[in-house]
């Protein structure tokens, strides 16, 4: 028989923990399928259409999905949502969790680097040279040098960065003299010639010789099939296999390498470099950067932070960072 309750009677209250219902629940559900991929992202198949890459790509916004589904669990007041979203919460953490930290601070065995697609269609190439000049960097790489433009940063960058090799679209400004410059071939079969986009050379520092390596990978493009990244993977194994013949000990690699760290994509880079200890970097839109595409890594060095400058006239944001020597 039903029981009714008495008229006036208090509702009684719910135990602790059941708020929430089903939706409780599904909250608890959708964090454990993101603490999935975010522990085991490299288990997402890469077929069809590179859709392991693609997740890599964008892996740490993942972050605003944690917190939207912790907002939830908080709200719905389900202590199994709220247990739950801690395994994407500590998932997060232990990727990305270390960039927020501080870094050391400045001075030692450093370089500090900028790495800048200055865009090929750049209308103001001499304010892009002066916010340049203005973080006081030792070395700068430059991707998409065309002319005119390339006069502009030469003469600007000249007094300040009297060394300097260009190859192709892509150069290298130092304070500090070079040698050994050379073309570094990254040109993905299919491609006509003339595509240059690698350069090396021998930095002599104060601290030692440094290779300095610049590149600009091919890009890629996410359309219904997917990512098209199949010419900026293979150019990234070509730069891998030259980088690994390297045989100066300290290499630093600077570069558009139209990837994020954490895409699969340029394994043959960041299986053999190190990549950046504190910061983040998004580079890439300028006006409403989403992904950090601009890479600086070491070799027998750290990367020990990234950071971006103001926006230029390029549709990417300049990357500046602190190498320390070995």
């Amino acid at each position: 028989m039903a029981e009714w309750a008495e008229p006036g009677a208090a509702a009684r209250p719910s135990p602790p923990g059941a708020r929430g219902g089903r939706h409780g629940w599904a909250v608890a559900g959708t964090a454990v399928v993101v603490a999935g991929i975010l522990a085991f992202h490299r288990a997402v198949p890469n077929t069809p259409g590179r859709v392991g890459s693609l997740l890599e790509s964008f892996l740490p916004w993942l972050g605003v999905v944690v917190a939207l589904l912790s907002a939830v669990a908080l709200v719905r007041r389900s202590a199994v949502a709220l247990v739950a979203v801690l395994l994407p919460v500590a998932a997060w953490v232990h990727l990305f969790g270390g960039l927020l930290l501080p870094g050391p601070g400045g001075g030692g065995r450093e370089l500090v680097v900028v790495q800048h697609n200055v865009g090929d269609e750049n209308r103001d190439p001499a304010g892009t040279a002066r916010t340049l000049i203005g973080a006081g960097a030792d070395l700068v790489a430059l991707e998409e040098l065309v002319d005119p433009q390339l006069a502009v940063y030469e003469k600007a960058l000249a007094s300040g960065y009297p060394h300097h090799v260009v190859r192709g679209t892509v150069g290298l400004w130092s304070k500090y003299p070079l040698s050994g410059e050379r073309l570094v071939d990254v040109k993905p079969a299919g491609i006509p010639e003339g595509w240059s986009r690698g350069v090396r050379a021998v930095v002599h520092s104060p601290y030692g010789n440094v290779a300095a390596y610049v590149a600009h990978l091919p890009s890629v493009r996410i359309g219904a099939g997917g990512l098209a990244s199949e010419r900026r993977d293979e150019s990234a194994r070509l730069l891998g296999h030259a980088i690994a013949a390297e045989r100066t000990g300290a290499v630093i690699l600077l570069g558009d390498l139209n990837g994020t760290v954490e895409d699969r994509g340029l394994a043959p880079l960041t299986s053999r470099l190190n990549t950046a200890e504190r910061g983040f970097a998004f580079s890439f839109p300028a006006a409403f950067p989403v992904a950090q595409i601009d890479q600086v890594m070491a070799r027998s060095a750290a990367v020990t932070r990234v950071r971006t400058l103001p926006a230029t006239g390029s549709d990417h944001l300049p990357v500046v960072a602190r190498v320390a020597l070995e």
